[in-house]
């Protein structure tokens, strides 16, 4: 994975949702178990055999870069992507001419998973697509009959059932292509991105995550994930 592929983590958000916590302190630095959120991530990649990581940063980023300058464990390469503005969660790669790679991972500072990111690419690749989103079922259970109408009249009547959806993971695969329809300085968020290559006609596929997923956006989320982090493997 790691000769065709670079890897960008986007860690500039103001974890508005998280207040206070983030105040003096950005989300990606916030820590579960006694570790940063971010690094979790960072180790994930250099479990797949990843030396060089982009972060791209903008809230409180000269915290994110002390860390980082003072706690590589794993020898990374790291390089910062410094956003003047708020460019979205994916805006950020537009300013960063230096990729390399053919393919490009992106993924947020925020996720806590243990998914196999060589799986991924491997199923990214199996399916020649342009692009990729991984995702996470998230079932819905209908908690009465439904009832289908049509102006006014009854056209059918389900009876309770559940669905199942398929959530974005904020973890991407993009051919370096891709990137040419990132507007410059401009807030463009991935799913912008998806949007226009759907609009050209480019072929987006999917991995379904089946293992622990968790965005940690709210307060209960970061409570969750303190309870879930002693009894996980990552």
């Amino acid at each position: 994975m790691h000769s065709k592929i670079d890897v960008v983590i986007m860690a500039g958000g103001k974890g508005k949702r998280l207040m206070p916590l983030t105040a003096n302190t950005p989300k990606p630095l916030l820590k579960v178990g006694g570790k940063p959120i971010i690094e979790y991530n960072t180790d994930l990649l250099a479990s797949c055999g990843i030396k060089h990581i982009y972060i791209a940063v903008n809230y409180l980023s000269d915290q994110i870069i002390s860390y980082f300058k003072a706690n590589n464990k794993h020898q990374i390469e790291f390089n910062f992507i410094e956003e003047s503005k708020s460019l979205g969660t994916i805006g950020a790669l537009k300013l960063e001419d230096h990729f390399k790679k053919e393919y490009i991972l992106v993924m947020n500072a925020d996720l806590l998973t243990n998914v196999n990111l060589d799986t991924v690419f491997k199923d990214f690749l199996s399916k020649k697509a342009d692009a990729l989103i991984a995702t996470v079922p998230y079932n819905v259970d209908i908690p009465h009959d439904v009832v289908e109408t049509y102006e006014g009249i009854v056209t059918n009547l389900k009876v309770k059932h559940s669905s199942t959806y398929n959530l974005n993971a904020g973890i991407y695969i993009f051919k370096r292509v891709c990137l040419e329809f990132i507007p410059e300085n401009t807030f463009f968020d991935a799913t912008d991105l998806i949007k226009v290559l759907l609009e050209k006609g480019k072929n987006i596929s999917t991995y379904s995550i089946s293992g622990y997923w968790l965005d940690i956006g709210k307060p209960e989320d970061f409570e969750k994930a303190q309870k879930d982090i002693n009894h996980l493997k990552f």
